[in-house]
């Protein structure tokens, strides 16, 4: 269904005209200098440009970013009529607006902006203003409750409404002042549930013993506390110590594999001092804490090591995961890959991560940086057939056969003169690996329609097939046999 104002801006020139000059919103501008998408695959479109380049989008059908020529990106309204509310009632030229003046500050500041616009290019503004608010019906709210709302759009730009170059896949940049941390998102309910439970809620006790997320949140908002040096007298109160014996106790009992936030109630616990729990200490730490240092082990390592993850953006991302927030996750993950340098271990944590949060597009993209930072040709091969199976699984069948190409490469198999890191390359795991993906790119080509790439594919696979040692051969029998089978039965090129 089409938006009400942006229908009569479609059908009634003489509103078209008067949005466009002088208040920047032309429906006749609708080219945006470069393919774009969101990130969440929700629709996007263009609906609108300015005179400086940037456009206007319809995003999901309802709320409205405007992408500037420069490559940023910022969440407007949650409707074109809000949109055109604020282009109309607080225009460009207007400075100076924020939201710490009240009502009577923003009318200064708007008719400020008026007059000087009057004077330049506007001399009709009065006008051209209350024949577009009426013509579209749009209400006359305050200014401050209109900023507020603008302010509010632009502080939701993430996760939901991230912009990306369809062909990079970079994300246009949003203001810090408008990026709400990840941490504070994932936090909330963990801080909301710890204050709760000191309070003595039983209802959130038993929720909590059944929630491993919920207390993972509730241990990371103890460990702020305790951590934040202007609150630490707040932050270590005794009262906390029977909430954090629970906590640890039923970290510890349900046997969780996230031994970090075992760990870290651990941690938490023992920075209180307190002998008595050194039994407990010693079973959730599997022995590390001794009988009367529990003190000093808080204090220790794990203590720093804490403090390092604190500050890693994974321990959020991952969290939010948890959470099910994965459009969060995601956009903090583009938005940290768009500012990652030549750092391998980062590339790498973030292509698995993307990966896991399903952005196969995103995750090849870091896989693919990743690769080209590798020094031997054992490690330029093993990146390279990771890639080949994110292009695969995302679609990109032209992609995957490149990145074969590049591991074949690696490998001596298409010329040239390897390092000593692959010498034994077939009788190692990574010979099975790189045939496998050849094996899966096969059937994947047949499966697309694509036979000349299936029969290119299995020409490599079957030189692979003879090179590797018994053992993997044997393992990928079933794969291997049903792909040539199938690669047989293709009709001859040409035919």
């Amino acid at each position: 269904m089409t938006d009400r104002v942006l229908h009569l801006l479609r059908t009634r020139p003489e509103l078209a005209e008067l949005a466009a000059f002088p208040f920047n919103f032309d429906v006749e501008r609708v080219h945006h200098a470069e393919d774009v998408r969101l990130a969440s695959g929700k629709p996007l479109e263009p609906i609108a440009g300015d005179d400086t380049g940037g456009t206007y989008f319809l995003c999901g059908g309802t709320a409205v970013l405007h992408a500037s020529s420069e490559g940023d990106a910022v969440l407007i309204a949650d409707s074109v009529g809000e949109a055109l509310e604020m282009l109309v009632r607080l225009p460009e030229w207007c400075e100076g607006l924020t939201s710490e003046l009240d009502e009577d500050g923003m009318i200064a500041a708007v008719r400020a902006g008026d007059d000087e616009a009057r004077e330049e290019f506007a001399p009709e503004l009065d006008a051209q203003r209350e024949a577009l608010l009426s013509g579209l019906g749009l209400p006359r709210r305050p200014l401050v409750e209109l900023f507020a709302m603008a302010e509010s759009a632009a502080g939701r730009t993430d996760p939901h409404q991230v912009l990306l170059n369809a062909r990079e896949l970079c994300a246009y940049r949003l203001h810090e002042s408008y990026r709400v941390p990840l941490r504070d998102v994932v936090l909330g309910p963990g801080r909301e549930a710890l204050e709760r439970l000191r309070a003595g809620d039983s209802g959130v006790r038993k929720a909590v013993a059944d929630d491993a997320v919920l207390r993972a949140g509730i241990l990371w908002a103890a460990y702020e506390d305790w951590r934040d040096e202007g609150r630490r007298a707040d932050g270590r109160r005794e009262e906390d110590v029977p909430l954090l014996r629970f906590l640890l106790e039923r970290e510890n009992t349900v046997g969780s594999e996230r031994f970090e936030e075992r760990w870290l109630a651990a941690v938490l616990l023992a920075s209180y001092g307190h002998d008595e729990d050194a039994p407990l200490l010693r079973s959730a730490t599997s022995g590390a804490v001794g009988s009367g240092a529990v003190g000093a082990w808080a204090a220790g390592p794990e203590a720093e090591r804490f403090g390092r993850e604190a500050e890693s953006p994974f321990t959020w991302i991952d969290l939010a995961f948890r959470q099910g927030r994965v459009e969060h996750a995601r956009a903090a993950l583009i938005r940290l890959l768009d500012d990652t340098g030549p750092d391998a271990e980062r590339l790498r944590r973030l292509s698995r991560a993307l990966e896991r949060v399903g952005d196969w597009a995103q995750a090849a993209r870091a896989q693919a940086n990743l690769l080209s930072l590798q020094d031997s040709a054992w490690d330029r091969a093993s990146e390279a057939y990771a890639l080949a199976r994110l292009e695969r699984v995302k679609g990109d069948l032209a992609a995957a056969g490149r990145a074969l190409h590049k591991a074949r490469t690696a490998l001596g198999l298409e010329g040239g003169a390897p390092d000593d890191s692959v010498a034994e390359w077939h009788r190692r795991g990574l010979g099975r690996l790189v045939t496998e993906q050849h094996l899966e790119l096969v059937a994947a080509a047949l499966e697309a329609g694509d036979g000349d790439l299936a029969r290119t594919t299995m020409v490599h696979a079957r030189r692979l097939l003879g090179t590797v040692g018994a053992e993997s051969a044997k393992a990928l029998s079933r794969l291997s046999t049903r792909a040539k089978w199938a690669v047989a039965g293709l009709p001859r090129s040409g035919a």
